[in-house]
């Protein structure tokens, strides 16, 4: 999705939540300049995921349970953010993690080091994390904002459709997803309004979308 189509969806997100534009675009602008000099050559995700099936995995509490069900050699894995932790624990790199920063930071480092790409995300509330890109190797910026030369804009708004965004973008042959409860009545409110907007953009994106 290009950023004509996705802005008017995005102003109607920050109307929804009340956050500032200008935040999040001082993020990106902030991620963009810890990423200068850096190499953020996106054939990297496109070598992962054209034509490749996909599964994304969220972090919600069934994402164990979804996981026993799964051969994941017929995969390429795509963890949003707090999901890398339940993968490791089984023994899980994942290949790409679209991360915000708000999980388990010491398990995300480690899958980079085991080769997963980190695609990190800036917006308003997690400018004083994302200074970890210095840190890591094979990092891509992302926003939900305008996109710059080093920072790009897939579409999506939280870890999980982000991730499904991304497999879109780089044609991915079928998406399944794991870990996803978009029910969930145990999270705080703002969860539960985040987890309708995923819903709903998911719900956008063309192709062959699979729930485990």
């Amino acid at each position: 999705m290009d950023f004509e189509q996705w802005e008017p969806i995005y102003e109607k997100i920050l109307r929804d939540f009340g956050w500032e534009r200008k935040k999040d675009e001082d993020a990106a602008q902030l991620l963009s300049r810890l990423l200068q000099g850096r190499d953020s050559d996106l054939e990297v995700l496109r070598d992962k995921i054209e034509e490749k099936n996909i599964l994304v995995c969220g972090k919600s509490s069934s994402l164990s349970s979804d996981l026993e069900k799964i051969d994941f050699k017929n995969y390429v894995i795509i963890a949003a953010d707090g999901a890398t932790s339940t993968l490791m624990e089984k023994g899980i790199v994942p290949d790409i993690i679209v991360t915000d920063l708000d999980g388990y930071l010491p398990d995300e480092i480690e899958a980079n080091r085991k080769g997963a790409v980190m695609v990190v995300h800036a917006h308003g509330d997690n400018m004083d994390k994302i200074s970890i890109v210095k840190e890591l190797k094979n990092a891509i910026g992302t926003t939900q904002s305008a996109p710059l030369d080093n920072v790009y804009n897939f579409g999506g708004i939280s870890d999980g459709d982000r991730c499904v965004f991304l497999a879109h973008t780089f044609g991915a042959k079928s998406i399944t997803l794991a870990g996803f409860y978009f029910e969930d009545e145990n999270v705080t409110e703002i969860k539960k309004k985040k987890l309708k907007w995923a819903r709903k953009l998911i719900g956008m994106i063309p192709g062959i979308i699979n729930f485990h």
